[in-house]
């Protein structure tokens, strides 16, 4: 199993462990938790740059949730050689340019750090789908996670079966520990 793992050593916390074929949960905040992406068109420039790179490096996408200093995915891993690191310097570079040249400023510094979660069992990985589709009622954007157009929530309702859907909700929450102490906006 050891001959599986790349371990990415990073400069600085927290350490990232990549398993090719393993679903994961990432976390990623912007620097000093501004609010970069407030309003429909960055949130969707975040979107489609977080979805086009999953599919780039051939990832299954599960959930995602995006805001306005953060955003949440759970996807699973590409069989074979794909570094995490390299996915998501690839959603940070094309979401900061584009964020930068729509605010007409080059070289900000967008992104602060990510976070993952290697999610290997099924007690792991249903209370985090659960908390990433329903992230924008956590945060109180929104009654309804369906109605919140930055998130999964309404494309897991259409396209998950109804068993399924139930055993989602069925997990709780509460007790997660998850870095999520951002305070999005629209």
């Amino acid at each position: 199993m050891a001959d599986e793992k790349q371990i990415v050593r990073w400069h600085h916390a927290p350490l990232h462990v990549f398993v090719p074929g393993t679903v994961y949960m990432v976390t990623a905040g912007t620097l000093n938790k501004e609010h970069v992406f407030r309003g429909p068109e960055r949130l969707t420039l975040l979107q489609d740059c977080l979805r086009l790179a999953l599919e780039a490096y051939r990832w299954e996408l599960r959930a995602w949730a995006v805001f306005s200093n953060h955003y949440h995915f759970i996807g699973r891993a590409p069989e074979g050689k794909c570094e995490l690191g390299l996915l998501i310097k690839r959603i940070h570079s094309d979401a900061s340019r584009g964020v930068n040249k729509l605010d007409g400023i080059q070289g900000r510094k967008v992104w602060h750090q990510y976070w993952d979660k290697c999610l290997t069992f099924e007690k792991s990985y249903l209370p985090r789908l659960k908390y990433v589709i329903n992230n924008a009622v956590h945060h109180g954007l929104t009654a309804v996670a369906a109605s919140y157009p930055f998130c999964s929530a309404a494309w897991f309702e259409q396209s998950s079966e109804a068993a399924f859907r139930k055993k989602v909700e069925s997990f709780g929450c509460d007790r997660l520990n998850e870095p999520d102490t951002f305070d999005p906006v629209w």
